[in-house]
């Protein structure tokens, strides 16, 4: 593995390919998101051993809701069940998690689940897990938009006041490192509305494999390109 110097921070993961894993096995597409399941697992863990503090997966964006209702429907079935049995473990593994995204729109069950899970892991110091859950960066951004504009006309903020910072600190992901890494899986190279403002210097990796088969060595893959880049950030070095 790389120079310990040049972990990432902040890992952002598009979990792509779910539905194509499954129709490539003759299977239902529910099928290819429960499969999805096991590369979290897979992603945390080593994120933990190379010591990577944060983790952000876009696991169900604004418009995901547009899919086959049957497909939303199980999909929420497999966000409760996957809370309920992954908890205990997140806990003993140090793993905070937290949510992104307006979490308003899921039926009270989810959101119940979701709130019992930040709040009992709240304690993690190994690594924060962040959902990107009902998550669209445009969305994220106009609802910044409207608490900064909110906090201008009650005289809370002049409008010279409002810089980067303050964009950054009325995003949902406020208080979170940006990320250094943003990967998207099964060979798709776009970005997909994910983390726009954060992403805008962060290094880019689309490995072909689908999500099902994201394992930790296509994790330390990621990590030893990672490495290998020249980060400049507009400068010249």
């Amino acid at each position: 593995m790389s120079d310990s110097k040049r972990i990432p921070q902040h890992v952002a993961i598009i979990m792509d390919g779910n539905g194509r894993w499954a129709e490539l096995r003759g299977r239902q597409r529910y099928e290819g998101h429960a499969a999805g399941i096991e590369p979290i697992r897979a992603s945390a863990r080593a994120a933990i051993r190379h010591g990577v503090g944060y983790l952000t997966l876009y696991a169900f964006s604004t418009e995901n809701w547009g899919r086959p209702a049957q497909e939303v429907d199980a999909l929420m079935e497999l966000f409760c069940q996957s809370v309920i049995h992954e908890t205990p473990d997140m806990q003993r593994q140090g793993i905070r998690i937290r949510t992104i995204g307006d979490c308003s729109r899921f039926s009270d069950k989810v959101q119940a689940h979701l709130a019992q899970a930040e709040e009992l892991t709240a304690g993690g110091d190994k690594l924060t897990l962040t959902l990107a859950l009902n998550y669209s960066s445009r969305d994220e951004i106009t609802r910044a938009v409207r608490k900064i504009a909110a906090r201008a006309a009650a005289g809370e903020l002049a409008p010279e006041q409002i810089d980067e910072a303050a964009v950054s600190r009325a995003l949902d992901t406020a208080g979170c490192p940006d990320p250094d890494l943003v990967i998207r899986t099964s060979g798709e190279c776009r970005l997909s509305n994910f983390l726009l403002w954060q992403a805008s210097y962060a290094e880019l990796w689309f490995p072909q494999v689908l999500w099902p088969d994201f394992t930790e060595e296509e994790f330390d893959r990621a990590l030893d390109e990672y490495a290998r880049r020249d980060r400049r950030f507009g400068l010249v070095k």
